[in-house]
């Protein structure tokens, strides 16, 4: 985690051309650190994006990680990896709702933290969010019921050919 002292509040546009290392979200006002940094994270978030960007012509997609997100006006989220359709047009910064949203858990992420994220890009209009936890080695898709396990041991996208299996992402770990 960085240095930043908290809370710091500044106005958006304050945020929007201030640069943080590593970036940092914007909730209401505030601008908050980031969990990340880690061996693990560094780990899954590699294999993931190597995994989206080896098959985006064929899943139809384009893979950002760490990529600012404008959720609502006054919130700003940097999720771990972006997915969105390929051809989507927009800015810099993205102001439409994502195909899929991908947090990969720190070990100081709390759920409370965790799940005002996922809710936020919820409302935002993104339906697919999964969270990857690296030490227990388990993911979830995370919907506004709840954070639920796939069963068959495969993150997916409904009606795309997204798919990741777990427990070849996890072997990840075990090389690092």
């Amino acid at each position: 985690m960085s240095a930043i002292p908290h809370p710091i509040r500044v106005s958006v546009s304050e945020y929007l051309t201030t640069s943080y290392r590593p970036d940092c979200d914007y909730v209401d006002g505030e601008v908050q650190e980031r969990n990340l940094g880690e061996k693990e994270h560094a780990i899954l978030q590699g294999a993931l994006n190597f995994l989206f960007l080896s098959n985006r012509k064929a899943w139809g997609i384009e893979v950002y990680p760490e990529l600012r997100v404008q959720v609502s006006p006054t919130r700003f989220r940097i999720p771990d990896i972006t997915v969105t359709a390929a051809g989507l047009q927009w800015e810099r910064i993205l102001r439409t709702p994502a195909l899929l949203f991908i947090e990969i858990l720190s070990p100081e992420d709390t759920m409370r933290r965790v799940r005002e994220r996922v809710d936020d890009y919820l409302k935002f209009g993104t339906e697919h969010i999964w969270v990857v936890d690296p030490d227990a080695r388990r993911a979830y898709v995370c919907t506004s019921t709840g954070f639920h396990e796939p069963e068959n041991g495969v993150l997916a996208v409904p009606e795309t050919s997204i798919q990741v299996v777990l427990s070849d992402l996890f072997a990840e770990l075990d090389r690092g």
